[in-house]
């Protein structure tokens, strides 16, 4: 539980300090992809577990595009 708690608070935190360089419409979307993750987890059984690693997964996407960097495979 503690980790779900940190990953929608480095999520709202993230979001709110890289707005300013994303844009409104960047952070439209991710909201409204939250939405959809928090809506469509009560439709699945355990979905609040399946929640918690989808918002890590925004948390991830977010950070690779606020340093426009990503993973170098080889």
């Amino acid at each position: 539980m503690i980790l779900g708690f940190v990953a929608h608070v480095v999520f709202w935190a993230v979001l709110l300090v890289g707005s300013a360089e994303l844009g409104r419409r960047v952070g439209a979307v991710f909201v409204a992809l939250w939405v959809i993750g928090y809506v469509g987890s009560r439709w699945i059984p355990s979905g609040g577990f399946l929640f918690v690693s989808y918002v890590a997964v925004l948390d991830v996407v977010l950070i690779f595009l606020l340093l426009k960097s990503g993973i170098r495979l080889r």
